[in-house]
């Protein structure tokens, strides 16, 4: 199955979503928080959030922080790229829809709210460039395990995480099992595995790198924010 490339993926047919709560410390971190109002309870399927165009960015391109902002929290996330439709999907032949794989970024400014990743401020996320993805797709094929693939934030530098995509409340197929048991997936489309909680923070001025194993990396250098985004 060839793999689509980058800008097929993310500027013409693609869509970008991401997968929140999808690492066990973020979930565990929800606490009493998840059982208020409106909601009431846990939620039982992923919960998804569209990554809009203006978030994303290349492999160094340069990124914008508020002047008004201490900087900003800086996740990795593997990025799943689907290369077959993707509907209803059985645990067993799930990868078999994934054309490869690739890094992506999950930047937010940073907040002090107990129920941030409950419900987050949208202006928090959606930024101009928060959402930077690798150039090139890495196969299907020459990722042994996706759920084992060890990840590295890097501020000028010094390694500030390291994570794995294990941990997750939902691995790879599974994430794909319940997403496309609601919806549909097309060919192109990026689903975010997500970041693993307690992100390190990143401020204007600072060079970052996001790395995952087998992957691949990003670069960039944080600015200060010329416009409001």
């Amino acid at each position: 199955m060839a793999a689509p490339d980058l800008p097929a993926v993310v500027g013409l047919s693609g869509v970008v979503y991401g997968a929140l709560l999808n690492h066990e410390l973020a979930w565990l971190q929800l606490g009493a928080s998840a059982h208020n109002p409106p909601y009431k309870a846990p939620p039982k399927a992923p919960v998804l959030a569209v990554r809009p165009r203006h978030m994303l960015a290349h492999d160094g391109q340069a990124i914008g922080v508020p002047k008004d902002a201490p900087g900003v929290w800086v996740g990795a996330s593997l990025g799943i790229v689907i290369g077959r439709q993707a509907q209803r999907l059985r645990a067993g032949d799930a990868l078999q829809h994934v054309a490869g794989y690739v890094v992506a970024g999950e930047l937010a400014l940073p907040s002090e709210a107990a129920d941030q990743h409950y419900r987050p401020n949208v202006r928090r996320l959606a930024r101009d460039g928060f959402c930077p993805l690798s150039r090139s797709v890495t196969p299907a094929a020459a990722v042994t395990n996706p759920d084992a693939l060890a990840s590295r934030v890097s501020i000028d530098g010094q390694v500030a995480q390291s994570s794995t995509t294990a941990q997750r409340v939902r691995p790879v197929a599974a994430l794909l099992v319940d997403v496309t048991a609601f919806m549909t997936l097309l060919p192109g489309d990026v689903l975010l595995l997500g970041a693993s909680a307690a992100p390190p923070l990143a401020r204007a001025g600072q060079r970052i790198r996001i790395e995952i194993d087998g992957v691949g990396a990003l670069e960039h250098a944080l600015t200060l924010e010329a416009h409001p985004a």
